[in-house]
């Protein structure tokens, strides 16, 4: 039985690129965009563009209205406890660096941070810098066959000396689940700080940063369908008071002379310079859309559309998965072919996947392969998406064999 997608003519991008001859199975990596967002962004740069928070004109307070309005539905999005716990950032990897260099001074030789075997390399290696910068031990905490955390392992691993738990909520390589909110109460009894990585996670459910109890929660705008050059970085108020200014510039100075200077607080005194306005105003219209479908008819969408992708590779011969995938992706190998030759095969016939080590090598090279194919869905995909990337398979296995 076809299952097709209520949702997918929302996003324009999609008719294109099936005109184009294009099936888009990247949306991991980022994700189309739905024309709200489109209306929202060009709305902004033709109805008068202007610079936010500072300026006195009509254009500026309008700007500055939809820029603060952004923040409160982030907020909303999250269940945090206010907006002023929202900072925007350049992206998810420009909120990594942000935490490692505003936290930098909390740590001493010796202490340990603690981060997971399935890391993307924005939430590693700031902290391996970090690391490497001040004399710290990297901790890494290993898999289960699943490719999930082994929570029993962790409880040994993450001590008094843990100064920081950096994790991802959802692996962009394996499609598994983490058990962030055990490992969170971990760091917290031993006094660390926690950090999640949303930036898969966060597409997929709602997720209340208040129940998960973490200290920082960072995602980034295009992978949930709004646009880039936009990340959010959530923090509890302790947390975010313990941040060291890392950028300075406009718009996060209170006061300065020759001298000396004094800084805004959280959120603004992160936001040094002119903000992405228009991506932030984007983001927004994204949330409302979003925010305006059935949760539980997209879960079932996406639960049901996943299943067919894992059941149709498990069929073939010689194909193996990553892990144990639950939502949105899976990742796989094939059993003498080279992923490259593979993805090459698969664009050729109009199949866009990604192939390669996903930005998390230490976790590819610990699986003894030099890469694996994967293909994500969104709420956008349907079953002949399905359908033309398995006949698509089939035709390239048998060329490579």
């Amino acid at each position: 039985m076809p299952l097709i997608s209520p949702w997918r003519a929302d996003f324009p991008a999609i008719a294109a690129l099936q005109r184009q001859g294009q099936t888009y199975l990247d949306s991991a990596a980022t994700a189309q965009k739905p024309q709200a967002l489109i209306d929202a962004m060009v709305g902004y740069y033709a109805h008068g563009a202007a610079n936010v928070h500072r300026a006195q004109h009509q254009p500026g307070a309008m700007a500055t209205q939809a820029f603060e309005g952004t923040r409160g539905k982030v907020a909303t999005w999250l269940n945090a406890g206010s907006s002023g716990q929202i900072v925007f950032t350049h992206g998810a990897t420009s909120a990594f660096n942000l935490l490692a260099y505003g936290l930098e001074h909390l740590f001493e030789a010796g202490d340990e941070i603690v981060i997971s075997a399935l890391e993307h390399h924005a939430n590693l290696l700031p902290w391996q810098q970090l690391a490497l910068r001040r004399g710290l031990k990297l901790v890494v905490l290993p898999l289960t066959d699943s490719g999930v955390i082994d929570i029993d392992v962790a409880a040994g691993l993450i001590t008094s000396r843990t100064r920081l738990l950096a994790v991802s909520q959802l692996s962009n390589v394996l499609g598994t689940w983490q058990p962030i909110e055990p490992l969170v109460a971990l760091a917290r009894a031993n006094g660390a700080l926690s950090v999640i990585d949303g930036a898969q996670g966060v597409v997929h459910g709602r997720h209340d940063v208040q129940q998960i109890g973490c200290d920082f929660y960072v995602f980034s705008g295009h992978k949930l369908y709004g646009p880039d050059g936009v990340g959010v970085l959530f923090g509890r108020n302790e947390a975010l008071a313990q941040l060291k200014h890392w950028q300075f510039g406009g718009e996060m100075v209170l006061h300065t002379g020759y001298q000396t200077a004094t800084f805004r607080p959280a959120p603004l005194g992160f936001e040094a310079g002119t903000p992405a306005i228009g991506a932030v105003i984007g983001l927004g219209a994204t949330l409302d859309y979003l925010n305006a479908l059935t949760p539980s008819a997209v879960e079932a969408f996406e639960a049901h559309l996943h299943e067919r992708l894992r059941a149709g590779l498990m069929r073939r011969d010689g194909v193996r998965l990553l892990g144990d995938p639950q939502v949105a992706l899976a990742s796989f190998v094939v059993e003498g072919v080279h992923n490259a030759d593979l993805a090459h095969l698969l664009t050729e016939q109009g199949i866009a996947v990604r192939a390669g080590h996903h930005c998390a090598i230490p976790l590819i090279s610990g699986l003894e392969l030099s890469g694996a194919t994967r293909v994500s869905l969104a709420l956008y995909n349907d079953s002949d998406d399905l359908e033309r990337f398995f006949i698509a398979l089939d035709q390239a296995l048998e060329l490579l064999r």
